[in-house]
């Protein structure tokens, strides 16, 4: 009888644990859809290794990422951005160097790859809906 209290505990133990990565993975999804999740978070990363190419007044293959409509509207080969979707979305694949051969060359180009890390990041901002402030700070 002992016993069976001890596995009953223990198999509590474990289904507390389990609820607490569930909460910890929803609560990190709840921060990536809020505006502030981008501008601290993702819009860093995007300055650092994308707007030289994509923000300000270049606009390389019709591309403009400093803003949500521009991500939707794309560039030459279409949309960039499939909110919640980050594995059919274009910036996802080029950034992770996963692109079909007809897409453009792996971003940024002629760099290394992103961290894994910064990757991650952009990738749980998609999932959470890519939500942005209307008019983010360039």
């Amino acid at each position: 009888m002992k016993r069976m209290w001890v596995g009953l505990g223990l198999a509590a133990i474990g289904l507390m644990g389990w609820g607490f990565r569930v909460g910890t993975v929803q609560a990190a999804q709840d921060e990536a859809a809020k505006p502030e999740f981008y501008t601290t978070r993702v819009q860093p990363i995007l300055q650092a290794n994308c707007y030289r190419c994509h923000g300000g007044i270049n606009h390389r293959g019709g591309l403009n990422i400093q803003t949500r409509a521009g991500m939707l509207k794309g560039g030459h080969d279409g949309s960039v951005l499939i909110p919640g979707d980050p594995a059919s979305s274009l910036l996802v694949r080029l950034i992770r160097h996963e692109g079909p051969a007809k897409d453009p060359m792996p971003m940024p180009p002629k760099q290394p790859k992103l961290s894994d890390a910064d990757i991650a990041t952009v990738e749980q901002w998609v999932k959470a809906g890519a939500i942005m402030p209307e008019n983010p700070q360039q």
